[in-house]
């Protein structure tokens, strides 16, 4: 379904974006798998989709970094030839309750989740309108849907994530370019795992249909929009979070 196309996943090296960039490749897409901090994770994925059949590179890159994010994917560009889908996975938290939080963890998580998103679609929009086509996927959060307590940085970068993915979809869209966003609710990761057996089930209470999600879960849905099926949807955000956000 996605042969010939190139994919890069930021963030990719665990989590969502690790199914992410597994789910793109299964599909016959060659996937960039990018990664701040850990090249050991990133390099297993990377085997993992080699050993799968599929075609995949590692390639380190703080999303944070405005320029670094030029030379990054300007390279790849230059490389493969073309961009076809850019996926905007990566994302840090920093938790605190809104009268303890300092400026500095306000400041990363925006500067990570908002702004290095804002940073990978400005330098793939020139690419994708060259080529008149594009999937670009954002991911955001229920947090950045409903708001969470403890969470005043996380939901505003991510409710930030998607008026973004509005914005650049009404620009873009003209040149068949389309914008959309994930909005996952809980899903079992390594950041949920670490969760007391309390507050799990104090969430799942939340949660409609009483249990976390998988990271396939978000990993089928981008699959989606990155298809030719998906081809008539842009600007919106889907929910994948068990029916939380409804």
């Amino acid at each position: 379904m996605l042969e010939n196309q190139v994919a890069f996943v930021t963030g990719a090296g665990r989590g969502i974006g690790k199914a992410i960039a597994k789910a793109l490749a299964s599909e016959g897409a060659a996937v960039i798998v990018n990664y701040n901090g850990s090249a050991e994770r990133a390099a297993q994925v990377v085997e993992e989709i080699q050993a799968a059949g599929g075609k995949a590179e590692a390639v380190q890159c703080n999303v944070a970094d405005f320029a670094a994010c030029g030379e990054t994917l300007a390279d790849v560009i230059k490389r493969y030839g073309r961009l076809d889908i850019l996926v905007n996975n990566a994302g840090i938290t920093r938790d605190n309750l809104l009268m303890k939080m300092s400026e500095e963890d306000f400041d990363a998580v925006v500067n990570t989740n908002l702004k290095g998103t804002f940073n990978c679609i400005k330098h793939v929009s020139r690419q994708m309108l060259k080529q008149r086509a594009g999937r670009i996927i954002n991911i955001s959060s229920v947090s950045g849907v409903m708001g969470n307590a403890g969470q005043a940085n996380y939901s505003a970068s991510k409710a930030g994530v998607i008026g973004l993915t509005k914005a650049a979809a009404r620009e873009l869209a003209s040149r068949g370019i389309t914008v959309n966003a994930i909005a996952p609710g809980f899903i079992r990761t390594e950041m949920t795992e670490v969760l007391s057996d309390a507050v799990k089930t104090a969430v799942t209470e939340q949660i409609p249909m009483k249990h976390f999600g998988e990271t396939e879960d978000i990993a089928r849905t981008a699959v989606f929009l990155a298809s030719p099926g998906a081809g008539y949807i842009t600007g919106q955000v889907i929910c994948v979070d068990g029916g939380m956000a409804m």
